[in-house]
């Protein structure tokens, strides 16, 4: 059955496309028709889900290297994205997964460390999921989907109905059940390599380990039951080709935070 468009609905979508044009930060088009408040929000309510719905660690060990890993990674994150703090919550699960979202939100699977084997390639991970965070992966995604179905009568009305709840959870990379995690585009991916790798180097870990960490995902998938994170982040040749071409450009970065006394020491 079709559905009629109201006008003032067109009206709004026709602002909303001339307002919503943005530019990533590696110089790449969005389209970005929500505010960083309205996606804050979001991302605050979806962890809140998450933590009463999943079982978080409360082992001191583990808890205490993830936040050292992602504390060292955070603090360099420039002051213009506007996220002051982190809150970072480690999920007791075999899954081998990590997700971050907007307004400061880390997760982290206890079951990736049993992949990611040092600092250095918890780093890779953190690094590129704070990215999709800093790139405003899932305010891009959430504003295509109100876009495909011409139903953004308002931004407000759309974020609080029922109706549009499976897609503003799948924009931040969610499913609509609480705890799984969806893909986020190539373009998207290949974003959060680049931005992520160079995150890490700055926070002196050392970038190699990236290359590593994703031969190791693959190595994974030949279980009967592949890693999760390769679902959300398919672990191809080309993305290690290209984690590897990034290299000589990423190297100077972990040469200079090492030089300046960024040196993490990070162990589980």
């Amino acid at each position: 059955m079709s559905r009629t468009v109201p006008a003032f609905a067109v009206s709004l979508l026709c602002a909303a496309l001339l307002s919503g044009c943005a530019q990533s930060p590696t110089g790449r088009n969005q389209m970005l028709l929500f505010s960083p408040q309205q996606m804050s929000q979001l991302g605050a309510d979806s962890f809140s889900q998450m933590k009463q719905q999943e079982k978080v660690s409360k082992d001191a060990k583990t808890n205490a290297y993830v936040q050292c890993v992602t504390k060292a990674v955070t603090a360099q994150v420039p002051a213009s994205y506007g996220i002051s703090s982190w809150e970072v919550v480690v999920f007791d699960s075999k899954e081998v997964n990590a997700f971050a979202l907007p307004g400061g939100k880390v997760g982290v699977y206890t079951g990736l460390l049993k992949v990611a084997q040092n600092q250095d390639q918890l780093a890779t991970v953190i690094g590129h999921e704070l990215t999709h965070v800093l790139a405003q992966h899932s305010n891009e995604r959430l504003s295509r989907s109100q876009l495909a179905d011409m139903g953004m009568a308002a931004a407000n009305v759309a974020l609080g109905s029922s109706e549009y709840g499976g897609a503003t959870m799948a924009a931040l990379g969610l499913g609509v059940q609480v705890g799984v995690l969806l893909p986020y585009g190539r373009a998207q991916e290949s974003e959060a390599d680049q931005m992520g790798l160079e995150l890490m180097a700055r926070a002196g870990f050392n970038p190699a380990q990236a290359v590593t960490l994703w031969q190791r995902m693959g190595a994974a998938s030949g279980g009967e039951k592949p890693p999760v994170l390769l679902s959300t982040h398919p672990s191809d040749d080309q993305r290690i080709v290209t984690l590897q071409k990034l290299q000589p450009q990423v190297e100077p970065l972990y040469r200079a935070a090492q030089a300046a006394g960024l040196r993490p020491q990070c162990k589980l």
